[in-house]
């Protein structure tokens, strides 16, 4: 008896785990009302992001965190469902570690969006979550459509990794000549290269929106 009870307990807490989690999806789209289904796009929103500790570590030691995302717009009713469009987006998140400030700014094709500057990490990651409806939209009334959203967060920027592969190629003439500090450039490659070798530093998520049709 005691043995069976166990099992239920450790059941009924497993689905609520699974529950809550669902709750609290990471990646969210919410359509538009319905008659501004063919006028404009999605909702998108990511929460809680950048409160795994591991990326917030990476923040803190001079890591900027770029979060991608990607939406989609997909015809469906077909033998296959058809790509109508995409938008891409980035928003930026950047530890001053002189000025002890977060910067946190959002891109959009060669638009740049300021969202503000704080203090405290919690109001950074508040900015960068902000929902952001996706400029993309249904382009043909009573089709029926779906929204795909994508999210990839990196740690590194391509310069970065540029810098790695020239210091382990053994470039240093410019740090020795005093253009750099070599021990800086070089403690720098190698925690780059190492944040590499262990994955900590990529994430991806997907979502998908339910099935509607444009009026």
């Amino acid at each position: 008896m005691r043995l069976a009870v166990a099992l239920a307990l450790l059941v009924l807490s497993t689905s609520g785990a699974r529950l809550d989690a669902q709750r609290r999806a990471p990646l969210q789209v919410a359509l538009p009302p319905r008659d501004l289904l063919s006028t404009e796009g999605p909702v998108v929103r990511a929460t809680g992001i950048l409160g795994d500790r591991d990326l917030r570590d990476l923040l803190r030691n001079g890591f900027p965190a770029r979060l991608h995302y990607r939406v989609e717009l997909w015809s469906a009713g077909g033998l296959l469902n058809d790509l109508e469009g995409t938008t891409e987006w980035d928003i930026i998140v950047r530890y001053d570690p002189l000025r002890k400030h977060f910067g946190v700014a959002r891109l959009v094709g060669r638009h740049v969006t300021v969202l503000g500057e704080f203090e405290a990490l919690a109001d950074a990651q508040a900015a960068a979550e902000r929902p952001f409806r996706a400029p993309i939209f249904a382009p043909r009334r009573g089709e029926r459509y779906y929204y795909a959203a994508i999210l990839d967060v990196e740690m590194l920027s391509l310069g970065d990794l540029d810098e790695v592969e020239r210091w382990l190629k053994g470039e240093l003439r410019p740090a020795v000549r005093g253009q750099r500090n070599p021990g800086t450039a070089l403690t720098r490659g190698l925690r780059t290269l190492f944040v590499r070798l262990i994955g900590g530093e990529r994430r991806h998520y997907e979502v998908r929106s339910g099935t509607f049709r444009a009026r």
